[in-house]
């Protein structure tokens, strides 16, 4: 009892500590370098949200400094407390695929054909995102479209490194494909979709199965505001909004760094473009270039980036970014062809905008039919907004209405 006690005792200590700094930091209202553009609508409402993500940080590197548990296990934790319970419209299970671990959402009304089925792949970095953390998304994808939807617990960074999440999303995918009509599911009638590093996974799944013979094709993927690239971390959109929330510049380099291989060592060299040699960059730039976005989304403030050249040091640790696994938007126009009809949404203030600009480019030139639609007042992560009770934007569920 004592001890229990204890624990409580410095975890109230350390919630107090936290939320003094949090409260300084809201005061000055330039709170971890963030800007919040005046495009943004109920941008109080973002500001708050920001506050409570970082409040979780600076909560769990105290805890990490005192040695109680690590910052990451910390905030996946406060993640992972939403417990929804039943629903009345969906039947949901909790399974395993082989050996991956997934929810399947199956709608309760009777289907006078066979379903389409929607594999899910959460966001979060690589690091952090769980079932828990997009288990309403995933029950309003499965209500509203009326489809049976498989969310996928793969491993995450940097205790899994790449490419273990893309084994995981491409190995349940193959095992849902396989059964799917043990679940009243279409085999011909399969999605992946995905938000943020989801939509990377998405991706690279859909990629991976354009090529196979063995399997059904895959009716569609859909791709929400998806990371695709880690050469250039300078394109406008990545300046123009460095500092927006709900994801800076540097976490975008600082999550791929851990996707790849668990260290952040070279950071600086990734955020400025000295990761990767000139001859390789040139090699790519007929797909990563500013040159592909519209002027309509430089006018913000957008400067040319000077290209740097790197030391072969530095290139060894990373030079698996040039695998279209872990960079979708590297891969030839042999495979982006075979790609399925595609969806992608983007948002206005968000980093990743301009990788989904330039795979919908790569997607068109190669005649795959793509439907875009760009929130102009979003942010990233906005879509698990939808539902977030008085946080909730209108931006949100316009956009998942759009992917229903």
């Amino acid at each position: 009892m004592a001890v229990v006690y204890t624990l409580l005792v410095l975890f109230l200590a350390v919630f107090v500590a936290g939320f003094i700094l949090l409260v300084m930091g809201a005061m000055n209202f330039d709170f971890s370098n963030s800007e919040i553009p005046p495009g943004v609508n109920q941008p109080v409402k973002l500001r708050i949200i920001h506050i409570i993500l970082i409040s979780r940080a600076v909560v769990g590197k105290i805890l990490e400094n005192i040695g109680i548990c690590s910052q990451v296990s910390f905030v996946r934790y406060m993640q992972g407390r939403k417990t929804l319970g039943v629903d009345p419209k969906l039947v949901i299970k909790d399974l395993w695929f082989e050996k991956v671990p997934v929810r399947i959402y199956q709608p309760k009304a009777p289907s006078a054909s066979q379903r389409r089925g929607v594999m899910f792949f959460h966001g979060g970095g690589w690091v952090f995102g769980s079932l828990e953390t997009h288990d309403k998304l995933c029950r309003s994808i499965a209500r509203e479209s009326e489809s049976v939807v498989v969310s996928v617990r793969y491993r995450l960074a940097p205790e899994h490194k790449y490419p273990a999440a893309y084994e995981d999303c491409l190995n349940a995918t193959i095992h849902f494909m396989k059964n799917a009509e043990n679940y009243g599911v279409d085999p011909a009638n399969v999605i992946v979709c995905g938000d943020s590093a989801g939509g990377n996974l998405a991706a690279a799944v859909s990629q991976t199965l354009a090529g196979r013979s063995d399997l059904p094709r895959l009716r569609a993927q859909i791709l929400i505001y998806p990371v695709l690239q880690a050469l250039d971390f300078n394109l406008p959109s990545y300046q123009q909004n460095r500092g927006v929330p709900l994801l800076f510049r540097e976490r975008a380099a600082f999550y791929v760094l851990q996707y790849l291989n668990g260290d952040a060592s070279n950071l600086e060299e990734v955020l400025e473009g000295s990761h990767i040699p000139i001859d390789i960059k040139l090699n790519y730039r007929k797909w990563v270039s500013p040159d592909n976005i519209p002027e309509k989304f430089k006018v913000r403030g957008y400067k040319p980036h000077v290209l740097l050249d790197c030391t072969t040091e530095v290139y060894e640790t990373v030079k698996r970014f040039c695998e279209p696994n872990l960079c979708p938007l590297l891969a030839e126009d042999a495979i982006v062809h075979q790609l399925p009809e595609s969806f992608i949404l983007t948002c206005e203030y968000d980093v990743l905008r301009d990788d989904g600009l330039l795979y919908k480019k790569r997607l068109e030139d190669n005649g795959v039919r793509v439907t875009w639609y760009h929130l102009e007042d979003g942010f990233h992560g906005i879509i698990n907004s939808f539902n977030s009770d008085w946080l909730s934007f209108s931006s949100g569920k316009r956009g998942l209405d759009n992917i229903v």
